[in-house]
């Protein structure tokens, strides 16, 4: 018998496993395993996997990533081995350890996917806990959001930054943080700040906190220092998280596309659109001809016209006129490149 992971002991440790170990693990698979273990003296890869189905691949994954993030879950070796909870099936799940107990709240947070069923057995077993671990593992449930689409052809290493794990601490610890930054021009600045929640997107990390000039958000990878000051955090009694994140998120998009065309598509263009284009794509009204009125955002004329000239069977564009007229310029290249016959000098230039 041996542990398969040795358990974080400190919540920075559980905040870099957590990252590594939970995305793409669906947070109530990772309770009902929770529950399964509660249940039964041992279990293996094979009875997680009929149980939950998924593939004991999954399982054995899902299984590892629980023992990486600081639950007590071990393995047993050889012949008629599994996984097991430390102090086997009996042991009390409200026993766990104020690092357990922030592991688990990390994963299975308000912010998660976790369907509303898991979500109130989490609050019941928040209830459970001893009192000094409730302000602990609450706030640990809502310090982090994880955004996985990423902004852009980012390929930033995916190893978490120098000061995340003291973010974090601040943020669970509710103090506020002298933060040293370094902006996109080199600049580099220091400020008092109140921080509020981690978010993932995709491989970088952002420290969302209030500052005396309103809320800001802060790459990680640009913190140059982070020194708690002991000071309590001024947090707003309404503030969530994810919405403030979503909020940001928009914003951020809205920047990155700030050039928007108007146009009209066939009822069945519409799910081709929204797989070409994402959440840049607004669907409104349908018109008397019977095709649906929607606008499109992107970064400049060119990329949109580009993307928009393979979307031709579905959609027509109404404006801005500059976008058309790109439009019919890439058409008349696309007429004159492939709409006369070929002959044997296009295929073998001299």
């Amino acid at each position: 018998m041996r542990p398969c992971r040795q358990l974080a002991p400190q919540t920075g440790h559980l905040m870099t496993s957590f990252y590594e170990s939970f995305v793409g693990m669906r947070s109530d698979r990772l309770v009902a395993i929770l529950l399964l273990l509660q249940r039964r003296e041992q279990v293996t890869a094979a009875e997680v996997s009929r149980e939950l189905d998924v593939s004991e691949r999954t399982a054995r994954r899902d299984l590892d990533a629980l023992a990486m993030a600081g639950v007590p879950v071990y393995s047993v070796q050889g012949r008629g081995g599994g996984w097991r909870l430390v102090g086997g099936a009996r042991t009390d799940l409200s026993g766990l350890t104020a690092s357990e107990a922030r592991a688990l709240f990390l994963a299975v947070g308000p912010a998660s996917d976790a369907t509303p069923a898991m979500k109130a057995a989490l609050r019941k077993l928040v209830h459970a806990l001893p009192k000094p671990f409730q302000v602990q593992a609450e706030a640990a449930a809502a310090s982090l959001v994880v955004d996985p689409q990423r902004w852009g052809a980012s390929r930033i290493e995916h190893r978490p930054p120098r000061f995340l794990d003291e973010l974090q601490d601040a943020v669970i610890s509710g103090v506020q943080v002298l933060l040293g930054y370094v902006d996109s021009k080199g600049v580099e600045t220091r400020r008092t700040v109140h921080p509020l929640g981690i978010v993932a997107k995709g491989p970088v990390w952002y420290l969302v906190s209030n500052t005396e000039t309103g809320r800001r958000v802060f790459r990680i990878d640009r913190v140059s220092s982070a020194d708690p000051t002991g000071d309590p955090v001024h947090r707003p009694g309404d503030f969530d998280l994810a919405e403030s994140w979503n909020e940001t998120a928009k914003e951020v998009d809205r920047k990155r596309t700030p050039l928007e065309v108007q146009a009209v598509c066939t009822p069945d263009g519409i799910g081709i659109l929204r797989m070409a284009l994402g959440d840049r794509l607004d669907v409104g009204g349908s018109t008397t001809d019977g095709r649906i009125e929607v606008v499109i955002r992107g970064p400049n004329e060119s990329i949109l016209a580009g993307e928009l000239s393979g979307l031709v069977e579905w959609v027509e564009v109404t404006g801005p006129p500059r976008v058309r007229d790109r439009l019919a310029s890439i058409g008349n290249a696309l007429v004159e490149r492939y709409g006369r016959p070929r002959t044997s000098g296009d295929l073998h230039p001299s």
